[in-house]
C-alpha cells in the first residue's frame, strides 16, 4: 500500500467534446501540467470519500463494510468502525454514502458523522440511515444511533449518496432498485409514484425508490418540505433511475444519474420536481428510448428481455405521452442519441452495455471559482465508472446552469468512483474501484483494473 508511481502517462492530454452530433475533426488539443501518483491501493471497494477538517480523508469502503481515515501524504490507512450487520454483496450493496456534521471536529458541537448501508433481514433488503459519534483521543467512531430504517434496498440501482445541504437537513439518493430489467423485470419500477398519507404516519417507506430524500438529522419530516399528490413525506424530488452523485453549489443542488442504454443525466434538483424516470430518459424528444412496461408483459417475453429490443406484447410509451407539470428537463445528457441508433458495437461484443452512449456516473463535485486550475474554475467534475475518467463541465457565472459541452479527463484503465478536491485546490484525489468493468484507453473491455481500490492523486503543477 505505499505510494508508487502511477502507470499513466500524463502532459498533453487530448480533450474531445465526445458530443455525438459533433462535427468530424471538432477535437482540441490540451497541455495540462498534471504529475499522477497512487497514494494508496487494496481498499475494499471505496465509496465515498470526504475531506475532513483534520485534513484527513474519510473513506467508506463498501465491501469492507469499514468507516476509515486515510492520511493523504503518507497513505496511512485507519479502521474507525466496522459494520457487523452490513451486507455487501454485490456490487450495489454495503457501506455507501457518508456526511460530516457542519460542526464536525469544529469544536462547536458533538463530533457527529452520518452513513448509509444495506442489510438483509430473512430474504428482504434493507438500508438504514445511521449516526455515529468521533472519540477524538480514541481515534475511533462510537455509540451507532439509527435515523431512519428499513429504506428500500435492493441487489441493483440503491444509489446511496448523502449529503449535508447549506440549510443543515441530509440529503439521501434511493435509486429504482432495478426494477423493470435483469431480474426484476417483473416488478414495475417506482419512480412515479408517491407515498400516501398513511404510509407515512406507518413509516413505509416502500413508495421511496427513485427518489431523493430531504429529512432532519433525526429522521423526522422537515416541515418546509414540499407537499407532492396532498402529502408531505422526506421525498424533496422524484423520477429518478439511479442518481449516485449529489453536490450543493452554495445552495443550488446537482445530481448525476445512470441512464438505461443512453441519456445519462446532469441534472439541477428542484424542490417537489418531476425528473421523468422511467416515462422519460434524458430530454423529452421522443428519441430512441420509449418507456417499455416489461412487468406487464408475459413471461415468456420477460425471459427474453433486452432493453434495446422490445418485441409485441410489451406496453409500451412514447415519451412526449408523459404530462407532468412538474417536469424538469436535464441541464445535459451523455448522450442524446436517435431513434434507430445501433446499440451493438464489434468491440464489445458480449460485454456490448461498454460500448453504449453512456458514461456511468458515479459522482459530482465542485471546483471553485477561485481554484488554482483556471481553466476549471467554476465547474462540476463527474466521476464515471465506465468511462474511467473525469468528466468537467463549466457553469454560468451565477452557478446555476451548464454553460457549452464538456472536456474528458484523466483517462486510465480504471473505475473512478468518487473523487474529492484538496483545501488549495492543486490536488484532486479519485477512488478506484476494485472490480467491475469499463472502457480501456484502447477502447475495448476492460475486465481488470489498473489500480484495483487505489486512491490517485492528481497533481497541478501549473502556475
Amino acid at each position: 500500500m505505499k505510494k508508487t508511481a502511477l502507470a499513466l502517462a500524463l502532459g498533453a492530454l487530448t480533450l474531445t467534446s465526445n458530443n455525438l452530433y459533433a462535427k468530424a475533426g471538432d477535437k482540441v488539443d490540451i497541455a495540462e501540467p498534471f504529475n499522477a501518483t497512487v497514494l494508496v491501493d487494496g481498499l475494499e471497494s471505496p465509496w465515498e470519500m470526504l475531506w475532513g477538517k483534520d485534513n484527513q480523508l474519510w473513506i467508506t469502503e463498501r465491501q469492507g463494510k469499514n468507516i476509515v481515515k486515510i492520511d493523504p501524504k503518507s497513505g496511512k490507512r485507519t479502521v474507525l468502525y466496522h459494520f457487523e450487520n452490513a451486507f455487501s454483496d454485490p456490487p450495489h450493496q454495503g457501506v455507501l454514502g457518508l456526511a460530516l456534521a457542519p460542526e464536525f471536529l469544529s469544536g462547536k458541537g458533538e463530533n457527529y458523522l452520518y452513513t448509509a448501508y444495506t442489510y438483509n433481514e430473512g430474504e428482504k433488503k434493507f438500508a438504514r440511515i445511521v449516526r455515529l459519534t468521533y472519540d477524538e483521543k480514541a481515534n475511533k467512531l462510537v455509540n451507532e444511533t439509527i435515523v431512519m430504517d428499513k429504506l428500500p434496498a435492493s441487489g441493483d440501482h440503491n444509489s446511496g449518496r448523502l449529503r449535508f445541504g447549506p440549510d443543515g437537513k441530509l440529503f439521501y439518493t434511493i435509486g429504482d432498485q432495478g426494477f423493470g430489467q435483469g431480474k426484476h423485470v417483473d416488478k414495475e419500477i417506482q419512480s412515479q409514484h408517491l407515498p400516501t398519507a398513511e404510509q407515512v404516519a406507518n413509516k413505509d417507506y416502500s413508495l421511496y425508490p427513485g427518489k431523493i430524500l430531504r429529512l432532519n438529522v433525526d429522521g423526522s419530516i422537515p416541515a418546509d418540505n414540499p407537499e407532492l399528490n396532498g402529502v408531505k413525506s422526506h421525498v424533496y424530488a422524484y423520477g429518478f433511475r439511479n442518481s449516485q452523485g449529489l453536490a450543493f453549489v452554495g445552495d443550488k443542488l446537482f445530481a448525476v444519474e445512470h441512464g438505461p442504454s443512453s441519456d445519462d443525466e446532469l441534472n439541477r434538483i428542484e424542490k417537489g420536481g418531476n425528473y421523468g424516470w422511467p416515462n422519460v430518459a434524458g430530454y423529452k424528444d421522443n428519441e430512441a428510448y420509449v418507456y417499455a412496461e416489461w412487468f406487464k408483459a408475459p413471461k415468456e417475453l420477460q425471459a427474453k428481455f433486452d432493453s434495446n429490443v422490445i418485441p409485441e406484447g410489451v406496453p409500451v410509451h412514447q415519451e412526449s405521452e408523459f404530462n407532468a407539470p412538474n417536469f424538469k428537463a436535464p441541464q445535459k445528457t451523455f448522450f442524446t442519441v436517435p431513434t434507430g441508433y445501433d446499440y451493438s458495437d464489434e468491440n464489445c461484443g458480449k460485454l456490448a452495455f461498454l460500448c453504449w452512449p453512456t458514461i456511468a456516473p458515479s459522482s459530482i463535485i465542485y471546483y471553485p471559482k477561485d481554484g488554482a486550475i483556471k481553466e476549471w474554475q467554476n465547474s462540476l467534475l463527474i466521476t464515471t465508472l465506465k468511462s474511467g475518467a473525469i468528466y468537467r463541465v463549466k457553469l454560468d457565472g451565477k452557478s446555476e446552469q451548464v454553460q457549452g459541452d464538456f472536456s474528458k479527463h484523466f483517462k486510465t484503465d480504471n473505475r473512478y468512483r468518487n473523487a474529492v478536491i484538496s483545501p488549495d485546490t492543486r490536488k484532486i484525489y479519485v477512488a478506484t474501484d476494485a472490480v467491475g468493468y469499463g472502457l480501456g484507453k484502447n477502447g475495448k473491455p476492460n475486465t481488470e483494473m489498473q489500480n484495483k481500490g487505489a486512491i490517485v492523486v492528481f497533481e497541478y503543477t501549473g502556475k
